[in-house]
């Protein structure tokens, strides 16, 4: 039996709205089915809601989506892709 390739892309937003509105468009330019997860990543030491990023992960077992691309659109709300 094949093992299920458990392919992700961590896009890193500087606040809630921006993963918010990255999350919602990244399914309309991207064609994806599945809804991205939005994760709050406070950084080391920071308990303020403001020190924190927010991540957009993407599942994409088919692998299919463009890094590059991926890179441009985060991008486009001053953030960016974290490599694997």
């Amino acid at each position: 039996m094949a093992a299920v390739s458990d392919v992700r892309h961590v896009l890193v937003l500087p606040d809630r709205d921006a993963a918010e509105e990255a999350a919602e468009a990244v399914r309309e330019r991207f064609g994806l089915a599945e809804e991205p997860q939005l994760v709050r990543d406070a950084l080391a030491g920071e308990d303020d809601a403001e020190d924190a990023q927010w991540l957009v992960v993407l599942r994409d077992e088919d692998e299919r989506l463009d890094p590059a691309a991926l890179d441009e659109f985060a991008g486009e709300w001053d953030g960016w892709r974290e490599e694997p």
